[in-house]
């Protein structure tokens, strides 16, 4: 990674320190550096050129040739080239680095309060830029002519903004105005302070980010945050929330060691924190959740506001529920026109619509829940090389992985393939990621399930395709970023994966690698009593799953007031009643059980409120669990906890001891399959993938105990681990199947 992060006038610099002519020029496939001096001179150059590098770069390898010497007199850098093939990778989109926030709020600077301020080090990248190399006429900031001041900043060497290529100033570069809720310009003296003193008086701003809308408002006015719910049609799920500085971050939430890192990072994610008691933030922001979802300004426009604001902003993206970003002026202004009051815009295009990333730490590590603006493009680096495959991703949590050489290059966050919007994002991305980086899949792999959007593109593409079982593509994605070849015994969990069988899994155990696996274990099949209904419905799991566990179905008060009587009967005649061996649609039915949750409004809902009822640790008491075998499969029982859960509500028992039960009880019983899988396979590797894994006590408690008894733990932190890393998994079991040593799952 050497474009965009300072790399040629590092070079120059050390270059001309050491006495040496030559050049350096970017090329599609790398940087070119030619030098020449005395021999000791260009050793010396040879170690600085390893070890002392812009911080943003990366260098993977090094080839030295010796040439003949030439007639020099001079070092200089020279133009861009094109080269056959793509091998530099793009920088990701960079917070605000120290030296411009300085510049920024300084009154005697020429940027100061300027909202575009950039150097070298920080700034947009990877959503600016259309092709490579990475160079200004290829970037959404081709149509700003720089002025005399900034263009000699530009080509100069010893400048930090050396080829800086959003360089800008207020003379020459973007600006940003102030709209009312029509997209009538307003005229106020300083755009950003004008958007600021409307969020002190309740309002709600949509603000234009590096690579998409947000919608903002003053996070301690409780009014303002249900006003944005109720137009955005957001009613539960928590919100993010932007915070002016550390300081303040630790005001209202507790920081370890590596969430205060991630907060200040070049990545600048957004990080779960666990909230701190009385926190004066509204309720409304993360209704039913312990933490808080909170990120640093990482942008100059971010770092004014939050100057001028209340010191903390809910920041969410800007559409409506489940829909894509919005990232252009005028399509803002029609889209979120019922949503915002007042509009903070500019004219810097935005080319790639990119979310902000969010982390949490579990275990002593960040680990990704949404990898998007920050990350993307980084690569995940693979053990090895092989032909351009490219992994489409799931329905849910979408993104794109594209394998060329042994860089697996993921989209940024899609989000949830349900409607026409989203897959234009998805085919946008697709055709991106190919063009930036020039490489043709020699095979594209999809999700088995036959009725996905992502699976029907692949099949018109006009390339060889691969449909793949989606928790094999869980296990193969942990293996990948882990560079490790397995076999091992993978444990995945989440709510919903096709599986070969045509059934619904998500409770599995597999032993295997990315060529195949064998399913060892699943747990018993469970009814959804009404599909995709029951499933934001979790009330009706609850009662399937009640129905199937017991010969006599016990009264429990989350059945008050329930229409009973036509899931019983769709229950008894059993048509068109799906199962499913999904550990997701366990939690989700406990949290019913219990009555915490009958309806959900997004996602996880029910598992997250019950993950948060238990509080920060599983404790010891369980309730009783069984394996069997049946068919050659082990089946982790599902029937003994559903009906010790309904016996501990009759029996009165505070939810949060049945809900640290239910965890102390699923960890045990992961911990007995697993030892039978090491028994019969002799392998004392474990993987854990799957969106279950979120689960911070669940995923914390279950490391720990299989660390503490010696088995060695492979876990996502570079990708999630819920569906935003199946296309990893996906494209690096395409390779296998090239190679002629896929087996699939058996």
């Amino acid at each position: 990674m050497v474009q965009g992060v300072g790399f040629r006038p590092f070079v120059y610099r050390i270059a001309v320190a050491e006495g040496l002519t030559g050049f350096i020029r970017n090329t599609a496939s790398g940087v070119l550096i030619e030098v020449q001096g005395r021999p000791g001179s260009v050793g010396e150059f040879s170690r600085r050129l390893c070890c002392e590098g812009p911080p943003l770069s990366r260098i993977e390898a090094i080839v030295e040739t010796a040439l003949p010497p030439g007639e020099e007199t001079e070092f200089s850098i020279g133009v861009s080239g094109s080269g056959e093939e793509v091998e530099t990778l793009v920088p990701p989109d960079i917070a605000l680095c120290r030296d411009c926030r300085r510049e920024l709020f300084d009154p005697s600077d020429r940027r100061f309060r300027y909202p575009f301020i950039n150097c070298t080090n920080c700034g947009p990248r990877y959503t600016i830029v259309d092709r490579l190399p990475y160079d200004r006429p290829f970037t959404s900031m081709h149509g700003f002519t720089m002025c005399p001041e900034c263009e000699r900043e530009y080509r100069d060497p010893f400048d930090r903004r050396f080829h800086a290529q959003p360089n800008a100033c207020p003379v020459c570069g973007p600006r940003a105005v102030l709209l009312d809720a029509s997209g009538e310009l307003l005229d106020v003296p300083d755009a950003v302070a004008g958007a600021a003193a409307m969020l002190r008086q309740g309002k709600i701003v949509a603000l234009k980010g590096v690579g998409g809308f947000h919608l903002t408002v003053d996070a301690s006015n409780g009014k303002a945050v249900e006003n944005l719910r109720e137009r955005k049609g957001r009613e539960a799920k928590p919100f993010a929330v932007m915070m002016r500085d550390p300081v303040i971050v630790s005001t209202y939430c507790s920081l370890s060691p590596v969430e205060t890192e991630a907060l200040s990072s070049p990545e600048a994610p957004i990080v779960l924190l666990r909230k701190k008691a009385n926190d004066g933030i509204s309720s409304s922001v993360a209704p039913g959740n312990d933490r808080l979802g909170v990120m640093l300004p990482y942008s100059p426009l971010h770092a004014l506001l939050c100057a001028d604001a209340p010191e903390v902003l809910v920041m969410t993206s800007a559409n409506f529920s489940e829909e894509p970003i919005v990232t252009d002026n005028e399509e803002a202004i029609i889209r979120l026109g019922g949503i915002a009051d007042f509009f903070l815009v500019h004219d810097r295009p935005i080319y790639l619509k990119c979310d902000d990333s969010v982390t949490v730490e579990l275990s002593g590590r960040l680990r990704q829940l949404r990898r998007s603006r920050g990350y993307v493009p980084v690569p995940v680096f693979l053990r090895q090389g092989g032909p351009v495959v490219l992994g489409t991703g799931g329905e849910l949590k979408n993104t794109l992985a594209l394998l060329k050489g042994n860089h697996a290059l993921l989209s940024q966050h899609i989000g949830d393939m349900k409607n026409y919007d989203a897959f234009s994002h998805f085919e946008h991305a697709a055709r991106h990621l190919q063009h930036l980086f020039q490489a043709t899949p020699e095979l594209i792999v999809h999700d088995l399930h036959p009725g996905y959007m992502t699976t029907r593109w692949a099949e018109e593409q006009g390339l060889p395709v691969l449909g793949v079982q989606h928790h094999h593509a869980h296990l193969a994605s942990c293996l990948a970023e882990n560079r490790e070849g397995g076999p091992v015994i993978g444990l995945i969990l989440d709510g919903t994966g096709y599986g070969t069988d045509g059934t619904i899994w998500g409770g599995e155990v597999l032993i295997g690698d990315e060529s195949g696996a064998e399913r060892f274990a699943m747990f018993e099949k469970m009814p959804i009593a009404g599909g995709e209904t029951a499933i934001i419905q979790p009330w009706r799991l609850a009662l399937g799953y009640l129905w199937r566990s017991s010969p006599e179905l016990p009264a429990l008060p989350f059945m008050e007031g329930r229409p009973l009587g036509p899931v019983l009967e769709l229950l008894r005649r059993g048509t068109g009643v799906p199962e499913t061996s999904s550990c997701g649609r366990l939690f989700d039915a406990v949290a019913a059980l219990v009555g915490l949750r009958g309806e959900i409004s997004y996602e996880g809902q029910a598992a997250i409120e019950l993950m948060h009822a238990a509080g920060p640790e599983a404790g010891t008491k369980a309730f009783p669990h069984e394996i069997k075998r049946e068919k050659g499969l082990r089946l982790m029982l599902v029937s003994p906890v559903v009906m010790a859960v309904a016996h501990s509500v009759n029996r009165m028992v505070p939810v949060p001891d049945i809900s640290r039960m239910f965890h102390r009880t699923l960890v045990n019983l992961f911990l007995d399959i697993i030892s039978e899988a090491a028994t019969v396979s002799g392998i004392r590797t474990v993987a854990l993938s799957g969106g279950v894994f979120q689960n911070a006590l669940l995923f914390e408690t279950l490391v720990t105990e299989l660390e503490n008894a010696g088995y060695r733990t492979l876990t996502h932190s570079l990708v999630p681990s819920n569906d935003g890393g199946l296309s990893l998994g996906q494209a690096v079991i395409g390779r296998s199947y090239l190679a002629g040593r896929y087996l699939g799952v058996s």
